[in-house]
């Protein structure tokens, strides 16, 4: 794991939080601004799912006009939430991304729906007449 785990007040610097995050261009900014603690080996093939989760947990709040300090509590309770789907699950099984939703193997093809099985992509071509 990495960071150490300790209260808001002594971990993270409001001011001016929601700018920062902003300007995060990796997941581990996420994790090192907001203070939370992460395994590599979770973070690393889960990154753009945990951060797409935790924008879905934020979708719904109107941040612009809350207080840094509850926008860094709110921020760093939703990353910490959304970490923890994936150290249970995995993003197969998550389905985070309209892409894995579309294309859920337990969800019959309706007809009329563009999806090509493997077993169509390895059969032989026919020859032409």
């Amino acid at each position: 794991m990495t960071e150490s785990s300790c209260s808001l007040d002594d971990a993270v610097v409001v001011k001016d939080i929601l700018a920062r995050l902003k300007a995060c261009s990796s997941a581990e900014d996420f994790f090192t601004e907001l203070k939370v603690k992460y395994d590599p080996k979770v973070l690393g093939p889960a990154r753009l799912h945990i951060l797409k989760r935790m924008g879905q947990h934020l979708a719904g709040e109107d941040l612009e006009d809350m207080p840094d300090r509850v926008v860094a509590a709110r921020a760093r309770t939703f990353l910490e939430r959304a970490y923890e789907d994936f150290v249970t699950s995995s993003p197969l099984k998550e389905r985070v991304f309209k892409v894995l939703k579309d294309h859920d193997p337990s969800r019959p093809v309706k007809p009329g729906e563009a999806f090509v099985s493997f077993d169509e992509i390895l059969a032989p071509i026919p020859p032409k007449a």
